[in-house]
């Protein structure tokens, strides 16, 4: 089902969305966003269970038996503690509700736009807990607080109907890459288990195909033929101000690449075996990003600006 706004009187719009609340059990009374911009993903809610009590192994449990190098992870560090989310479990789950040294987190990862990113779940001095609405906007993952059933817009990063409604969440720094190179760098971490309470074909990738074909799924409001509508990004924002940094571009210069944003002085890292791509700053610092692709940052980020490297 496609959410859309009826033509006629406002009392008709009104009472279209009131059945849309009694369909998906979500609350609209406020909303950022138009609301017949939200899709409906086909699952339904909790259709795709988050998991709420993970498991971990330790790296060399998971080496071998359960991760080959070049699988993807999305990796994640604080406080001295260390996780790797494999993405072949992930793409099953999207959400784990989790805590990491002390600090709740809400790891979530859309494989529709190729985002992974990491939460602070404490917000406004209260812990949430998050699940998979089944919802989208602009082909992105909405995940909806069991708090409030407010829906959360994953790369917007901030709940667009509800009573949190404007809320912002906050991002934390987090990396995509391949378990032989996280492993390498954290042997010490603890990587997500199979053992999720659910069965599931982990090996399988339900996507498979997606990434590799420019057909997207689901609409977006706005597309930008610059690159292929899935090439690979990684894109900071600051104080409403964006920039992103194509991984083809990336390729075609020396790492890392100088650069100052938003009058902060930043270097991007890329590797181009592993693919991986890194913000810090210049203290060696990594800056919260998101990796994706381009269709979905320039859905939400229409007036970004975009690193092109120089002609050689």
């Amino acid at each position: 089902m496609r959410v859309r706004k009826a033509g006629g009187p406002l009392f008709v719009i009104a009472l279209a969305s009131l059945f849309i609340v009694s369909l998906s059990g979500f609350d609209y009374s406020r909303h950022s966003i138009p609301l017949d911009e939200i899709s409906d993903g086909g699952p339904g809610k909790d259709g795709i269970p988050s998991i709420d009590n993970p498991r971990f192994l330790t790296a060399e449990e998971a080496d071998g038996s359960m991760l080959r190098d070049a699988d993807r992870v999305l990796g994640f560090s604080y406080n001295g503690h260390t996780r790797a989310y494999p993405v072949k479990i992930l793409n099953w789950h999207e959400i784990v509700n989790d805590q990491v040294g002390g600090q709740p987190v809400v790891v979530s990862f859309c494989p529709l736009c190729g985002t992974g990113m990491v939460f602070d779940a404490n917000v406004k001095n209260r812990k949430l807990k998050f699940g998979v609405s089944g919802l989208l906007y602009q082909s992105d993952m909405l995940l909806y607080d069991h708090q409030t059933e407010s829906l959360w817009s994953q790369i917007k990063s901030e709940a667009v109907t509800g009573p949190m409604t404007g809320t912002r969440l906050k991002l934390l720094a987090s990396m995509h890459t391949n378990w032989g190179s996280w492993k390498k760098k954290h042997p010490q971490t603890m990587v997500l288990s199979e053992k999720t309470g659910f069965q599931r074909p982990y090996d399988r990738d339900p996507y498979q195909g997606y990434e590799s074909n420019s057909r997207l799924m689901f609409d977006v409001g706005l597309m930008n033929s610059k690159y292929p509508p899935k090439e690979k990004v990684i894109g900071i924002e600051m104080d409403g101000k964006a920039k992103v940094y194509p991984f083809s571009e990336l390729s075609r210069t020396r790492s890392p690449v100088q650069d100052v944003f938003n009058n902060i002085k930043i270097q991007i890292f890329y590797d181009k075996v592993t693919r991986t791509a890194v913000i810090k700053d210049s203290k060696n610092k990594e800056l919260p990003s998101v990796v994706g692709f381009w269709f979905a940052w320039f859905a939400f980020h229409p007036e970004t600006k975009v690193f092109v490297a120089e002609k050689r």
